[in-house]
């Protein structure tokens, strides 16, 4: 069996939205854009024709990718889960001891992971090292710039 890869209920349903979009309409939209290529003649020196069999290679690679999300996927719903530590699904409000500046983070697969939505990999450095940890410990990360001392404020699942 194929290792199981975590994601979050809503970060599935996004990937299964995508993929559906990519299936019904861009594919189609680009196998009506070869057809028409097709008919403008000459193939070697076509570029509509090169162009969209380019896009379509893109097409096709995502939607393999998706696929293999979704064949892989575990799905955690954080709505149902409590937990005193942080684990994946959990949404983090951390202090930056340095900055004295508060952020929040969702712990999320890699294919959700974006930090400016507030939605980090659990397999980041930062994430990494939140895994585990508790309201009141203390969190440090290498960075490039240096390491990163946060303060875990509070856990919540949503």
């Amino acid at each position: 069996m194929q290792n199981q890869t975590p994601i979050t209920k809503i970060g599935y349903e996004a990937v299964e939205a995508e993929l559906n979009h990519l299936i019904k309409v861009e594919r189609e939209e680009i196998k009506t854009a070869i057809g028409e290529a097709r008919e403008l003649g000459d193939l070697k020196e076509n570029a509509e024709y090169h162009s969209a069999k380019e896009k379509q290679a893109i097409i096709e690679g995502r939607i393999s990718q998706l696929q293999g999300v979704i064949a892989s996927a575990k799905i955690v719903d954080p709505s149902n889960m409590s937990s005193d530590r942080i684990v994946f699904g959990a949404t983090v409000t951390l202090l930056d001891v340095e900055k004295d500046e508060t952020i929040t983070y969702q712990i999320v697969g890699d294919i959700e992971s974006d930090s400016s939505k507030g939605k980090i990999s659990f397999q980041s450095p930062l994430g990494k090292a939140l895994i585990g940890k508790e309201e009141g410990d203390t969190v440090i990360v290498k960075a490039p710039k240096g390491d990163i001392e946060y303060e875990v404020e509070d856990i919540e699942f949503k």
